[in-house]
């Protein structure tokens, strides 16, 4: 289990680190071209590389089904696994985007810590029903 106090840490060294972005406009700038790097890094492991596969199709279930039996009839259209490069890449791109998450958490004013917190209590509170 992490320390509780990890997101602190990780806010605290990202708000000492960040110089050159420094600007909201940077910041959101740099938050959208990572989520973009993660999106190509996806896409290369995929085409590039092929340790990964999409095999989508249009998700079917029993109309009767309720809520809580969905999960058992939706699939994520993966095929096959990371391989070691392509995890390695996607690890350091999701990494940059926490960093820029940090960042706007920081020049916001906002506590990463007690996002990620009020997020997991909303999803342990709504469970199934957090659609949002």
């Amino acid at each position: 289990m992490l320390k509780n106090n990890l997101c602190n840490e990780f806010q605290n060294m990202v708000s000492e680190y960040l110089i050159r972005h420094k600007s909201i406009i940077d910041v959101m700038s740099k938050l959208q071209e990572s989520n973009a790097r993660i999106n190509r890094a996806l896409a290369k492991s995929i085409t590039v590389c092929g340790c990964l596969q999409v095999n989508a199709k249009k998700q079917n279930f029993p109309l009767d089904s309720n809520l809580s039996e969905l999960k058992n009839y939706t699939q994520s259209h993966l095929e096959g696994a990371l391989c070691s490069n392509c995890a390695e890449v996607l690890e350091n791109e999701i990494g940059s985007n926490l960093f820029y998450i940090a960042a706007l958490c920081d020049l916001l004013g906002l506590n990463l810590q007690e996002v990620l917190k009020k997020e997991h209590d909303k999803i342990a509170t709504l469970g199934i029903y957090n659609l949002s």
